[in-house]
């Protein structure tokens, strides 16, 4: 995808709320933003409750899976976005110099999926804007 930017979501387990930011982004943005999503101790799977809460969206989760910083860090990426505490305190160093912000989001894990649907939305109202005005990139209205 050229002319696009990237963002780099980030979190311990890369199971939940950034396999939730990963997805959405990718839904929502088009063409005109890439997301990926990596853990700094990536979990076995992903959450089935993240899995659930975005697939009452009608997004694809078939290719979500938990993935290292090592799997991305040789990606162009424009923006990190750290979604957890220890995310924020352990990210790692990129080869270039990129804007990080932080944007913690509460973890659903062992929850119902209310509270997954619950993270999902807050997601998608708080990050999403903010990715939009860090990348000044226009999103669609879904």
């Amino acid at each position: 995808m050229k002319g696009h930017k990237t963002v780099l979501i980030l979190c311990t387990g890369n199971s939940c709320r950034s396999q939730m930011a990963e997805a959405l982004i990718n839904h929502e943005s088009g063409p005109q933003i890439r997301a990926l999503s990596a853990g700094t101790h990536p979990a076995a799977r992903v959450a089935e409750g993240a899995v659930a809460a975005l697939q009452q969206l009608g997004i694809n989760t078939a290719n979500l899976y938990p993935k290292t910083v090592d799997a991305v860090i040789n990606e162009p990426i424009d923006l990190i976005v750290t979604v957890c505490d220890n995310a924020k305190e352990t990210c790692p160093v990129f080869p270039k110099k990129i804007v990080t912000i932080h944007m913690p989001f509460y973890d659903p894990h062992g929850e119902p999926l209310e509270s997954f649907v619950a993270v999902r939305d807050q997601i998608r109202a708080q990050l999403l804007p903010e990715i939009k005005r860090r990348l000044s990139v226009e999103l669609s209205d879904q």
